[in-house]
């Protein structure tokens, strides 16, 4: 299921297992007061200790009616360097006579990463010394100069001592190349409609995109997807270390748009198998 209640949803898939540390991919700050999260995420870390990540994103996601339903009207994300460290302060150790406190969440030091599509939030996670994850799989024309600015620019910190990325990408694992670009026509369905200013419904793949889109269309769907992977372990495998080769990368988070639940499973197990197809120098598969 979708949903935009964040934290429900990390609570519900952590109460339904026992190992995976699991996270938000994010929390739009500038919809959110940073003791709001603070609690939330708290309660979380303390329901599920060690498991839980907090990413945060600064765009509002929103329209301005919607922003004003949030009451979050005229607090943009120009706050939001002030609102992460606020956020900071509020899940680190308490202070003697801090006027406002997280309970629970005071103390948890819940980790936090600053996740981005831009320079902004690579700079932004550079300086604080925190954990950064670049947004790939929608924004693939500056990820090695976000990666780049936030390993050049990070000063260590009580948080990370050294730089840490993560690189999101789309992935359409399938049992041979055929069938990954038969079930690529989801996303590429889905990425279409997102151009056009339609429902971003996940569609059943088609034997053919002929007529579906333009050719201008069909140029900018493939640059947006740009850094997708997609065929089976092996493909995917070499696909991955060909990308790898010229950036420094911790770990890889894939998104996944494939129709049939089914599929999307078995293409989760073919990416946990590009672990035995890649070279030494593969970053952690998330």
């Amino acid at each position: 299921m979708s949903s935009s209640a964040t934290s429900v949803l990390v609570g519900h898939i952590a109460g339904q297992t026992r190992r995976i540390r699991v996270g938000s991919g994010g929390v739009m700050l500038p919809n959110h007061p940073p003791l709001v999260v603070a609690e939330q995420f708290g309660t979380l870390e303390s329901l599920y200790p060690g498991r839980i990540d907090l990413g945060l994103g600064r765009a509002p996601g929103t329209d301005p009616i919607t922003a004003r339903a949030l009451r979050r009207e005229g607090l943009g994300a120009e706050q939001f360097p002030e609102d992460v460290a606020r956020l900071q302060a509020l899940l680190g150790p308490l202070q003697p006579g801090q006027p406002v406190k997280a309970i629970p969440g005071a103390g948890t030091n819940v980790p936090i990463w600053l996740l981005g599509s831009s320079l902004f939030s690579a700079q932004l996670a550079a300086m604080r010394g925190l954990p950064y994850a670049f947004a790939g799989h929608f924004a693939p024309r500056l990820y090695r100069e976000a990666l780049r600015v936030y390993r050049s620019g990070f000063q260590p910190s009580a948080t990370l001592k050294q730089p840490h990325a993560m690189l999101a990408l789309p992935a359409i694992p399938g049992e041979d190349m055929d069938e990954a670009r038969f079930l690529a026509t989801t996303s590429y369905q889905r990425i279409l409609a997102l151009f056009r200013g339609q429902p971003l419904w996940m569609k059943p793949p088609v034997a053919s995109m002929d007529g579906l889109w333009s050719a201008g269309e069909q140029a900018s769907v493939r640059d947006f997807l740009s850094l997708q992977v997609m065929g089976n372990a092996d493909d995917i495998g070499q696909q991955l270390n060909e990308l790898l080769a010229d950036i420094q990368v911790d770990e890889l988070m894939f998104t996944v748009d494939i129709h049939d639940p089914e599929k999307r499973r078995q293409a989760l197990d073919i990416l946990a198998a590009t672990r035995h197809h890649s070279t030494d120098s593969m970053a952690s598969i998330n």
